[in-house]
């Protein structure tokens, strides 16, 4: 089961366009979060905490040495910067010592880092600090109360918060949890995406396309996109355009996903013949929406627990960007993130760009740095035309440009939407 709120569905212009704003709030409002689950701490990194976890032992729980050295009392070495302090040196403890050890005034102990104080010392002295002897040692700097000493709840006190309820559990949290004796931790897990490409063209990667078939480019590319946005992700691959089957295979994935996506649902005569197989799941609509490219898409939410379900065009291109727009952000909320949207900064155009009257274009770009001003620059990619796979390869960003622009000149600011950075 999963929590999900209701929605509106927004109205289409006189153009019969939906705006892009529209369509995606549309998206958002149906954004599923997965239930918690609780899980080992070494399962939770990446995942968002959906528990507030308290500490119920401090860290570190008992006085320890901060470095290697010795452990006095600080009164016994105080004048150790004007001439030197010898102290008998009576014993030794290492980490992880259980044996409990008093020291008496005027004396030192030797300790290893991690080590636990002594009954009475209240300081180290750093070995750097000494003649390093064994028996006697000579302390050359004096230290104050508490010197070198990392203290009981120090780092977390018995009843802090650890962990808090929405945070995403990095390396330094998963470290945290086990400071604290934490083995599981409830999180809000991945969801869950399937991705399904529809075509009698298609064919795998491992097989040789015969004339008139092309390698299913969507399935692949899709599942990619669907990871990198945080989801957990099964590729089904490729669907025969057989009603029923379609039907089947969808009406299979609505029971164990958040999110399914069908690759060339949208337009054609391929859009119409899927809209029709899975329009009995539900409420779906295929709709062109004031955007390019990827203009004709579908949405909607199929089966008992209304799944929301996005159809794509079949231009390898296209379904990238709509997913980039429209589905990466449905994902991202999903998940439970905050801002669930890409980074926008404006950046001067290194090269002018057209665009299609009435709808927002998403230009593919590369976005660079001008090291001696820090001014944003972009540079457009493969202007001649939407299926240009190729250039998205090498974008960094999309250019967005407003619906009323059809043309914007070199030199002038544009928003652009940073993409994955390459490693």
């Amino acid at each position: 089961m999963s929590e999900r709120e209701p929605s509106t569905a927004p109205t289409p212009d006189a153009d019969g366009f939906r705006s892009v704003d529209e369509q995606l709030s549309l998206a958002l409002s149906a954004a599923v979060r997965p239930r918690p689950v609780r899980v080992a701490i070494s399962e939770a990194q990446g995942l968002l905490c959906a528990e507030e976890v308290v500490a119920e032992q401090a860290l570190p729980g008992f006085d320890q040495a901060a470095v290697d050295g010795y452990a006095v009392r600080s009164v016994d070495v105080r004048t150790a910067g004007q001439e030197p302090v010898t102290l008998p040196v009576v014993g030794e403890i290492q980490a992880g010592s259980r044996q409990p050890r008093r020291l008496q005034p005027g004396q030192a102990v030797r300790v290893a880092t991690g080590a636990p104080l002594p009954t009475l010392a209240d300081a180290v002295v750093p070995t750097a600090f000494t003649d390093g002897h064994q028996a006697k040692v000579t302390v050359h700097r004096s230290v104050p109360s508490a010197g070198y000493v990392r203290r009981t709840g120090e780092d977390v006190q018995i009843g802090d918060v650890a962990v808090r309820a929405g945070d995403t559990i990095g390396s330094a949290q998963v470290g945290l949890l086990a400071a604290v004796g934490r083995s599981k931790v409830l999180v809000y897990p991945r969801p869950r995406v399937s991705i399904i490409s529809v075509g009698d063209e298609l064919v795998d990667v491992d097989r040789t396309p015969s004339v008139g078939q092309v390698y299913d480019v969507n399935s692949y590319a899709l599942a990619a996109a669907a990871r990198d946005a945080g989801a957990e992700v099964s590729r089904v691959g490729i669907v025969p355009l057989d009603p029923k089957r379609l039907r089947e295979t969808v009406e299979g994935r609505l029971l164990m996903s958040e999110v399914v996506v069908v690759a060339g649902g949208a337009g054609g005569t391929t859009g119409e013949e899927v809209h029709a197989a899975l329009s009995d799941l539900g409420q779906i609509d295929v709709h062109r929406v004031a955007m390019h490219p990827g203009s004709v898409q579908g949405f909607g939410k199929l089966g008992p627990d209304s799944v929301p379900t996005f159809l794509v065009p079949a231009n390898p291109m296209s379904a990238l960007v709509v997913f980039e727009v429209m589905i990466r952000p449905l994902i991202r909320a999903a998940r439970g993130t905050r801002n669930p949207h890409r980074r926008v900064v404006e950046a001067k155009l290194l090269s002018p760009v057209t665009s299609t009257a009435g709808r927002k274009g998403f230009l593919r770009g590369q976005l660079l740095r001008d090291e001696s001003n820090g001014e944003y620059l972009v540079q457009p990619l493969g202007m001649s035309g939407a299926h240009l796979l190729a250039s998205l390869a090498e974008a960094n960003c999309l250019i967005n440009i407003d619906e009323e622009l059809t043309e914007v000149a070199a030199g002038e600011q544009v928003k652009v939407t940073f993409l994955a950075q390459r490693a």
